[in-house]
């Protein structure tokens, strides 16, 4: 399927055989290491809520939903398995819930950048766990990878993370996110 987007580009966002192309793989990880960064123990989160939303046929166990983030070619430990239209679905269904339920914690994080001078601590908290995350599963030589680490360009990327998450909490909240993958 491909999105035309007036005036900016032609986006091919899922291949021939309903694969997803590796852009929205790779911003699509970025979102989930966002809510690994709110949440303390976000993959066990994740993993509980798939059960909840009972998406165990696509989404198995822990070791499933590690292997299909590991498409993501930033990684250290990157596979090109492929993902399946329905397997990133399910990705993004979990990744709008959990946004719902950490919205007032994205809201708080939002909220400390404007006021950073009052109150740096809970940016600061943040974009440090968030560093330390992509420095740990993340291939730091990838040119990509150093941007994400680039402290003069990585506040508006952590910003337009959080900001794409709160904008999943709508009753379209799916919709909004993959429209969203877009065009990051």
């Amino acid at each position: 399927m491909i999105f035309k987007i007036p005036n900016i580009k032609t986006i091919n966002f899922f291949s021939k055989k309903n694969k997803v192309s590796s852009e929205a793989i790779q911003r699509l990880d970025l979102l989930l290491l966002t809510i690994e960064t709110i949440d303390l123990n976000g993959i066990q989160s994740i993993y509980a809520l798939s059960n909840k939303l009972r998406l165990n046929d696509h989404l198995p166990n822990k070791v499933t939903i590690w292997k299909l983030r590991n498409n993501n070619p930033m990684r250290k430990s990157f596979i090109n398995n492929k993902i399946k239209l329905e397997e990133f679905n399910a990705l993004t269904k979990i990744t709008v819930e959990m946004s719902k339920y950490l919205y007032p914690y994205i809201r708080e994080i939002l909220q400390s950048r404007e006021v950073f001078e009052d109150n740096p601590l809970i940016w600061n908290d943040y974009k440090n766990r968030f560093m330390d995350l992509i420095n740990e599963r993340f291939n730091i030589n990838s040119m990509k990878v150093k941007k994400l680490l680039d402290p003069s360009v990585n506040d508006e990327i952590l910003i337009k993370c959080l900001l794409t998450l709160a904008l999943c909490v709508t009753n379209m909240g799916s919709q909004n996110l993959k429209t969203s993958l877009l065009d990051f």
